[in-house]
């Protein structure tokens, strides 16, 4: 029973290290999403709470599309409860020196089929 307060406690201390941004685009996205989708802001907060302790390298829901060593672009399923089981696509970068996560696009699959790669180019050119 200690041990698990102990590892709890070091969870969220992570978790709280952890700075959390966004770009514009992503905002709008995520606005625009979140008429549609109301839970979509806890379904957020979720992810950031549980983000220090996911294995992005093996595990089948993130797939990393660029890495440069300080910085991973990555592509996750994310959940979302108001779709019940349908998930949504999140495109990040996670900076692992400076513990920052940057969210960049976030889009339904069922509209979309891919991310948009030239906002994750003319994100990398500015980073």
């Amino acid at each position: 029973m200690r041990l698990f307060f102990i590892v709890m406690i070091n969870i969220l201390s992570e978790s709280m290290m952890m700075n959390y941004k966004s770009t514009q685009e992503f905002s709008k996205d995520f606005k625009k999403l979140f008429k549609k989708y109301k839970t979509l802001k806890q379904d957020l907060d979720n992810f950031k709470g549980r983000f220090p302790e996911i294995d992005l390298f093996g595990n089948k829901n993130f797939a990393i599309f660029y890495d440069n060593g300080r910085t991973k672009i990555i592509k996750a399923r994310f959940f979302c409860r108001y779709l019940k089981g349908k998930t949504l696509r999140i495109i990040f970068a996670y900076y692992s020196n400076e513990k920052i996560v940057e969210f960049i696009e976030i889009y339904f699959k069922g509209n979309k089929e891919r991310e948009d790669q030239d906002r994750i180019k003319e994100y990398l050119k500015t980073t």
